[in-house]
């Protein structure tokens, strides 16, 4: 008696391996496609705070 496969099966994980493709490559074209990494920005930030001298110590010596 012989078995007779059909491919049914193969076709089904042909169907999912080709979904997974396709998402594959969508994302792609989002990450790299789409004019790549954004330009980067020399941001300089400077910070002047005002001098804080201590109180006078109580007792005055």
């Amino acid at each position: 008696m012989a078995e007779n496969s059909s491919g049914g099966g193969n076709a089904g994980l042909a169907f999912i391996v080709g979904g997974l493709v396709v998402v594959v490559a969508i994302l792609a074209w989002f990450l790299l496609g789409r004019g790549g990494a954004p330009d980067t920005k020399n941001v300089d930030v400077e910070v002047k705070l005002p001098e804080v001298s201590a109180p006078a110590a109580p007792g005055g010596n």
